[in-house]
């Protein structure tokens, strides 16, 4: 189970990046850029959460 929240740790760092990344894309302007980052960040957040409903069951389970 330790790789399983090992792995969700590092989903979130992602998602912390792209939403940094997003931020200094904007603050250059780069609006499509930060609209990509912001996507892909938001596309992973909804599969984190649907990860944690997964580990969730498993350790109920």
């Amino acid at each position: 189970m330790f790789a399983v929240h090992y792995t969700y740790a590092q989903l979130h760092r992602i998602i912390e990046n792209l939403y940094s990344a997003s931020e200094k894309a904007l603050e250059k302007n780069d609006l499509e850029d930060a609209s990509l980052l912001e996507s892909r960040a938001d596309r992973l957040y909804q599969e984190t959460e649907n990860l944690e409903f997964v580990i969730s069951e498993l350790e109920d389970g």
